[in-house]
């Protein structure tokens, strides 16, 4: 199960109380001060791990809690520090602030860490002049979690355009494959190789007029081609859905403006699939190259594998020029 939303509570350990003790000196005479610090409290940190794929584990577990420091003692020892607890999440993970709607972190990068919650200092212990003070109370705060993929290319499309059927042809990623809407329902990675240039493509469930609003699938996933460096934009030429290729393609543009202007100022490669169609595709493509003019319209069969070599060093040279 794909889940890239979560909400979790986080504590992090208070600090040791520090120590009231004396002891005589050799004579047995004068009294000395000589309690302990408190110990630390433990931190809260989250560590972004390869391994960790989604926020699922965030739905059966919600509140996360650092240790406790130890309290000083006499003989001036200092109280153990509290085990800290580090949270894995994957790479592509923004950590907002529930109550403010604040970013506190985005982590791209393998290995990132972020400090949530500082651990409350330990108390200090009595001196000549003063008594022992009580540790601090650790931070605490509730976080939304959300992941947007990281990938180099997003192919975006309606339902039913054949994007499964595409990043199955050109990755080793096996999403389901059918012929009705919505048989993608989240987003699928996969990695291609092409003549040793390698590149990372989202398979994005599909979208349709209104998805920026919740519409379908809905923005759920639109976030997740935020990151891409390039879209490919697959438009259905077999006439089969009953949809016309140039409303298609105008509509769905809109709606990923309507989510965020940004995504309009990605390079997008235009690609007409189910080019096996025969005549009806061929028409199709004619009108729809029409309505484009300058435009470069890639005609492809991801079915039967047609065209897939010229879509792939066309994606690799748009990649390159961006490094």
């Amino acid at each position: 199960m794909f889940i890239d939303t979560a909400r979790i509570f986080l504590k992090a350990g208070n600090g040791g109380d520090g120590c009231n003790s004396f002891e005589r000196d050799c004579a047995g005479r004068k009294l000395r001060s000589n309690g302990g610090f408190g110990g630390k409290g433990g931190d809260i940190i989250f560590e972004v791990d390869k391994n960790v794929r989604t926020l699922l584990d965030f739905q059966y577990r919600q509140h996360f809690k650092a240790g406790n420091g130890g309290n000083g003692s006499s003989n001036n020892k200092k109280g153990n520090s509290g085990s800290g607890s580090v949270i894995k999440v994957p790479t592509g993970t923004i950590i907002k602030d529930a109550e403010t709607g604040q970013v506190l972190v985005d982590l791209i990068k393998p290995h990132q860490t972020f400090l949530a919650c500082h651990g409350g200092e330990g108390g200090s212990g009595n001196s000549r002049y003063r008594s022992a003070d009580e540790g601090a109370q650790g931070e605490q705060k509730t976080v939304l979690l959300e992941l947007k993929l990281i990938a180099d290319v997003g192919i975006v499309g309606y339902p039913n355009a054949g994007k499964s059927t595409l990043i199955s042809r050109i990755s080793k990623a096996r999403p389901k494959i059918a012929d009705y809407p919505f048989t993608t329902k989240e987003p699928v990675l996969g990695v291609v190789n092409y003549r040793g240039f390698e590149f990372v493509v989202a398979d994005i469930p599909g979208l349709i007029e209104g998805a920026h609003a919740g519409k379908g699938l809905g923005d759920t996933f639109l976030r997740h081609i935020e990151r891409t460096r390039i879209l490919v934009h697959l438009i259905d030429m077999s006439g089969l859905s009953q949809r016309n290729p140039t409303d298609d393609y105008r509509t769905l543009n809109k709606e990923l403006g309507l989510h965020t202007k940004a995504l309009l100022e990605k390079p997008q490669i235009i690609v007409a699939n189910k080019m096996d169609m025969g005549e009806q595709a061929e028409d199709a493509l004619a009108a729809f190259k029409s309505m484009l003019k300058r435009t470069k319209v890639m005609p492809i069969s991801a079915l039967k594998g047609e065209g897939l070599s010229s879509l792939l060093a066309q994606i690799t040279k748009v990649l390159q020029k961006q490094c």
